[in-house]
């Protein structure tokens, strides 16, 4: 049978019911990464909502606000490459999703163009080169916000259990790079 229709297949047949064991270990990996992604949507929030309230958070410096920024953008460039490096590999052996030409790297391309300009901004902005104007900084975040959390949605939901189990043994999902 060609891979594609293997796959079909998988994703075709009805699966039998977890076990609340079977569960925890289909869905860690889901878990794991919900975790940093609530500290990226953590950050995004308080990064964009000063932008549209056009004021720092109360008792936030600018350079403590620049900060955050820029450790947004260093943090979730690290996360990416761990994960173009280290998961989305093995994941991609079986899950077609997680394959170069699809989505969820295609993701990545287009949250890194947005992500290079804030780092960009932000280090005028540190720098002394640039003023610092929130209406400015949210025209960034705006050019890539909608793909960045449509794709930490997508991510974990790829990861859940119900999804994993159809290309995963629990044996395999104890071996895990993640």
């Amino acid at each position: 049978m060609a891979k594609d229709a293997v796959t079909a297949a998988q994703e075709a047949k009805p699966l039998p019911k977890l076990s609340a064991s079977e569960f925890r270990q289909y869905n860690a990996m889901a878990n794991h990464m919900e975790h940093f992604h609530n500290n990226f949507r953590q950050t995004w929030k308080i990064l964009h909502g000063a932008c549209e309230a056009q004021k720092r958070p109360k008792n936030m410096s600018i350079r403590a606000f620049l900060s955050l920024g820029q450790n947004f953008c260093h943090h979730l460039t690290a996360h990416h490459t761990i994960e173009e490096q280290h998961i989305f590999p093995v994941l991609a052996k079986k899950m077609p999703a997680f394959r170069k030409e699809l989505e969820l790297l295609s993701q990545h391309r287009q949250i890194h163009v947005g992500l290079d300009k804030l780092e960009k901004y932000l280090e005028e902005c540190w720098s002394g080169e640039r003023e610092l104007r929130l209406s400015e900084m949210k025209e960034v975040l705006d050019g890539f916000g909608e793909v960045l959390w449509q794709h930490l949605d997508d991510e974990v939901r790829q990861l859940g259990a119900e999804n994993m189990r159809k290309y995963w043994t629990v044996e395999e999902m104890r071996r895990m790079p993640m």
